[in-house]
């Protein structure tokens, strides 16, 4: 796992061999930076990174400048993880929740500027996150939630949806 860019660019961190997430790939992860980069402003947002996996996604906020992120994280070997490259890392504006994501929207009071959602591919509710997102006014006005899924997952159709990117067998879809 890579960091590709702001202040810890190009660290790498070797997630543990018993990790059970699917990590965003390389590819996808510097494709989806290059569009958030003439979308976003990374500077002082507030960041949710929803099924954190290995927290890429939430580290690399936090190298371009966010000023806190949340990752929420059930699995016991991802949090550790988290927390362990954190350490590492010297970061302390990256907080690991340990629970169930829907849990955590449903409870959620905050808003945030930027949401990212990577959940299992195979995960029988993931449908229902962007409808959850919003229904719970988790989104700041003008803020951004993105969600990873397969291309069995349609979008397209939600009135919040955006656009859609590929890359891989990965795909993006942009909600406002």
């Amino acid at each position: 796992m890579r960091i590709i860019s702001g202040k810890y660019r190009g660290r790498r961190l070797s997630p543990p061999k018993n990790i059970t997430a699917r990590p965003t790939t390389d590819f996808a992860k510097e494709s989806l930076f290059n569009l958030l980069n003439n979308r976003i402003d990374f500077e002082d947002i507030e960041m949710l990174d929803l099924f954190a996996g290995t927290g890429s996604i939430g580290m690399e906020f936090v190298s371009r400048g966010a000023r806190e992120v949340t990752a929420v994280e059930l699995a016991h070997v991802q949090q550790n993880f988290i927390i362990s490259a954190c350490k590492q890392l010297g970061i302390n504006n990256l907080t690991v929740v340990r629970g169930d994501v829907f849990r955590f929207i449903n409870a959620c009071k905050l808003q945030y500027d930027f949401i990212y959602a990577d959940p299992p591919y195979s995960l029988e509710r993931l449908p229902e996150i962007p409808d959850l997102i919003f229904e719970h006014e988790m989104l700041k006005e003008n803020g951004m939630f993105v969600l990873e899924h397969s291309k069995s997952d349609d979008f397209h159709d939600h009135p919040h949806f955006v656009e859609q990117r590929t890359y891989g067998s990965v795909n993006f879809s942009f909600f406002q």
